[in-house]
């Protein structure tokens, strides 16, 4: 299908039956967001940027500015400059050669921040913002985990879903800002309301109430703080897995799909595992693939970055342990929200008081 330009080129994945499934008659799904010109969060900069444009939040000669240490960068760089914005990156040490080489090509300014801060890198970089958002008077900051132009800019990808599959049963994906799986969700809700929504992550993430662990070697997901796009309330189940999991499971994905993902893809590999030996025969499970392998050459398929990073001296689980509210993960687990538990209020809750009076590193204010 031709396209008038690279922006209008975003989206419209294609949707892939994995072998999964083949002996319990479980229908297993990849939507190969890594298919997008940079990977799924093109999607984001698209809606965001054209829906700031459209209401003059975004003047035409006006600065793009983000943190992002991976494809939030890519396609906020895609987008701005192709709309002729100046475009600065905010990312920390963790960025990979290659996204670093498509950043500075694209004409993206990016600014590395050299040591983490309070709430780990994630806190270094948006003070690294704040600063830059001084120095550049009508910057525009998409702010990826707070605008609601995120989970909405997933409304298209349900579309694209729906539009494939008469039915799903089951959507698995990663949680990092919570745009993707809580915008998916909520529209396919409103035509599949028995929808069962898994989230993942990973171990030493923030995100569901684990202790963050800042040091953690998986990128693309997981957070050290609770971004304000996650709705807890969307998901009915989560998962766990630590770095060895989640890396082991790229390298299988590539050998056995021979699809050439991220560590976020891996670790949504391992989970539709599970769910095409779990779920009931005719069952339609949907997982969503964000990136692609090429910024992970050096780590996920590294081995001397594996035995550097220690990772085969990890636990590694081939199913996952059910835990209990509050019990802390070192290895694949997983926790099922029971009926209304699954808003989970008492995770945001807890952050609030944690952090009640002071600024959100998000941008917002935190009430009491």
């Amino acid at each position: 299908m031709p396209y008038d330009d690279v922006i209008d080129a975003i989206g419209h994945t294609p949707l892939v039956r994995l072998t999964l499934g083949r002996d319990t008659g479980v229908r297993v799904y990849a939507k190969l967001e890594l298919q997008n010109l940079y990977g799924m969060k093109d999607r984001v900069a698209k809606r965001t940027i054209l829906s700031a444009k459209a209401t003059g939040e975004l003047p035409d000669d006006a600065p793009i500015v983000e943190s992002s240490s991976g494809t939030m960068a890519l396609g906020v760089a895609l987008v701005g400059t192709a709309l002729g914005h100046e475009v600065h990156i905010v990312t920390d040490p963790r960025i990979d050669p290659i996204t670093l080489v498509k950043l500075r090509t694209l004409g993206a300014h990016v600014h590395i921040v050299e040591a983490m801060t309070g709430h780990g890198w994630q806190s270094a970089r948006l003070e690294r913002l704040e600063l830059l958002l001084r120095d550049l008077p009508g910057a525009f900051w998409p702010r990826q985990y707070s605008n609601p132009d995120n989970p909405l800019a997933y409304e298209a990808l349900a579309a694209e879903l729906s539009g494939d599959l008469d039915t799903i049963d089951v959507l698995a994906g990663t949680v990092g800002s919570g745009g993707s799986m809580c915008g998916t969700a909520r529209t396919l809700r409103r035509s599949l309301p028995g929808l069962r929504v898994v989230g993942i992550d990973c171990v030493g993430s923030a995100i569901f109430g684990q202790p963050d662990r800042p040091q953690r070697l998986q990128s693309g997901l997981g957070n050290s703080l609770i971004p304000p796009n996650v709705d807890h309330a969307v998901f009915d189940e989560v998962h766990w897995l630590n770095d060895r999991e989640a890396f082991d499971s790229t390298l299988e994905l590539a050998a056995e799909q021979k699809i050439f993902a991220g560590n976020t893809s891996g670790a949504v590999y391992r989970v539709l595992r599970h769910l095409s030996e779990r779920e009931p025969p005719g069952s339609v499970v949907v997982g969503i693939l964000p990136d692609r392998g090429d910024r992970y050459h050096q780590s996920v398929y590294d081995d001397a970055y594996r035995k550097a990073h220690d990772l085969p001296a990890m636990p590694a689980r081939r199913a996952p342990v059910e835990v209990e509210p509050g019990t802390v993960v070192g290895a694949w687990s997983y926790r099922v929200f029971k009926g209304g538990d699954r808003a989970t209020s008492d995770l945001r809750r807890g952050q609030h008081d944690r952090d009640r009076h002071a600024r959100d590193p998000y941008g917002a204010a935190v009430g009491p």
